[in-house]
């Protein structure tokens, strides 16, 4: 089990997070969102994640990069929940939508149920 989120693991395309939002399937347990993408195989890692949380509903800095601290370390930690010996590899986002400031054991919760629904979908 590698509990890593490293430099490669990391989406950064502007131009993949566009086509995520116009192309890719979403998925959503309050109060976060997945959306997702299928990426070719070429890739090296099995899945490339960003987080995001909108400044409309957090208009502190310092509030927002708390959420997305807190939605990177729980992803690191839920991680290994995901296949990664499959063959199909995807781009993720993750997008928080709630309007309270969340907690570490609320957000792994959500974020385990959020992993499981994201499985069943993607099995069909």
């Amino acid at each position: 089990m590698k509990f890593s989120y490293s430099k490669a693991e990391k989406l950064k395309s502007r131009k993949l997070i566009e086509s995520m939002f116009v192309e890719g399937k979403s998925v959503g347990v309050f109060p976060l969102r997945l959306f997702y993408l299928e990426l070719p195989e070429t890739e090296r890692v099995p899945f490339k994640t960003a987080v995001s949380v909108s400044k409309k509903n957090f208009k502190s800095a310092v509030k927002r990069n708390f959420i997305k601290r807190l939605l990177r370390e729980t992803y690191r930690l839920n991680k290994p929940q995901l296949p990664e010996g499959s063959s199909k590899k995807y781009a993720l986002l993750l997008l928080y939508v709630g309007k309270e400031t969340p907690n570490f054991h609320d957000m792994e919760k959500t974020m385990k149920a959020l992993f499981s629904k994201f499985l069943q979908q993607t099995k069909n």
